[in-house]
């Protein structure tokens, strides 16, 4: 039997959308796991035990016409069984009717369903604190049989070569592992799902008053400005308490290295679902455009928490689409200041320590 699993985009969705593999394994050990993914996320699955191939879309070539008709006949040549498409979008319906497999399930939308044999909506109320992103991906499994559990948490598999390394980078550029170590989610995806600089800055000062923390930024080279704009922001008994470069080089390498963390906090995004993957404790500030429920996963009022704006300001959401929230987001954050935080993020922070010791 030979399965392929789709699921196109970010990284936090090709991360949560592994666990089908575990499930499948599972069920059918001999049967070959292939996980079509865009190339540039294909990091945070690396030596995942239950996948056997991936299969790397790159859209800046292969959704040329040519290229994707190419592309096409190469699935078809794969005499897929089972196709679960998790991404469920245009491109990857064609790509699932395509591949001819016997069945072919995905979420229901009506201008794809005929590519499927199988749909299913997106469920109402959830059976597990796993989060409707968990249960909504265990739900397409029900085409094959209605066995599958209903959530399984997402893992990802660093070698003993990679946290080794990391440790020694942390050690050498003088981080005291005795002592509390946070990696900070500074920046979103987009400015849209970033908390504003300021209110980041009282955030972190808030953390390093509590804590005394040692603070590690998540970026990229490239946020370099935005992240020193930050940096420059904090009070003075902060910014001596940020190791500014001791970053990421990589995916992997950011991994790693927020594996010795003892908690990852900051905007809710990629950056959340590996934390939470590595068994790290996060604190998540969502975008005020994005549904909590969908992604808040295995909150437990501890050592996984977040926040948002509907929290305490539901009224003021009500009538507004993401998508217009979206194109204003300060306007909407300013109803999240950083005093309606530290509260939760107080609590967080003692139970992230004390899981620690």
């Amino acid at each position: 039997m030979k399965i392929l699993v789709i699921q196109q985009k970010m990284i936090g969705d090709v991360l949560t959308s592994s666990i089908l593999f575990e499930a499948l394994k599972e069920k059918f050990p001999a049967a070959q796991m292939h996980f079509l993914i865009h190339r540039h996320t294909a990091p945070v699955v690396a030596h995942n035990p239950y996948i056997d191939e991936f299969i790397l879309f790159d859209p800046k070539v292969d959704e040329k016409p040519l290229n994707f008709f190419r592309f096409l006949q190469t699935i078809k040549k794969q005499h897929y069984d089972i196709v679960i498409d998790v991404y469920s979008k245009i491109n990857t319906a064609i790509i699932s009717a395509w591949s001819g497999a016997r069945i072919r399930s995905s979420y229901h939308k009506w201008y794809t369903q005929k590519a499927y044999t199988h749909t299913f909506q997106n469920k109402q109320h959830l059976d597990t604190n796993a989060g409707f992103a968990i249960e909504n991906r265990m739900q397409l499994l029900k085409a094959i049989s209605p066995e599958f559990p209903v959530e399984i948490k997402p893992k990802i598999y660093l070698t003993s070569e990679e946290t080794g390394a990391a440790k020694q980078r942390l050690l050498a550029d003088g981080i005291n592992l005795e002592k509390p170590l946070f990696m900070c989610g500074i920046l979103g995806s987009s400015e849209a799902k970033t908390y504003p600089l300021p209110y980041m800055a009282k955030i972190l000062d808030f953390v390093v008053k509590k804590t005394g923390a040692q603070l590690l930024f998540n970026y990229i080279p490239k946020q370099v400005e935005e992240a020193g704009k930050l940096y420059d922001l904090c009070k003075p008994e902060t910014q001596k308490q940020v190791f500014f470069d001791i970053f990421g080089t990589s995916l992997r390498d950011f991994m790693s290295i927020t594996s010795h963390c003892d908690g990852l906090l900051g905007n809710e995004g990629g950056a959340v679902n590996m934390a939470k993957a590595l068994d790290i404790p996060t604190f998540a500030i969502f975008s005020p455009q994005i549904k909590k429920e969908n992604w808040s996963l295995y909150e437990n009022g501890t050592t996984n928490i977040s926040v948002h704006v509907a929290d305490f300001n539901f009224q003021e959401l009500e009538g507004h689409t993401g998508r217009e929230i979206a194109k204003n987001p300060v306007q909407f954050y300013e109803l999240l200041p950083p005093n309606l935080i530290f509260a939760k993020l107080e609590h967080f922070m003692n139970e992230a320590l004390a899981s620690k010791n």
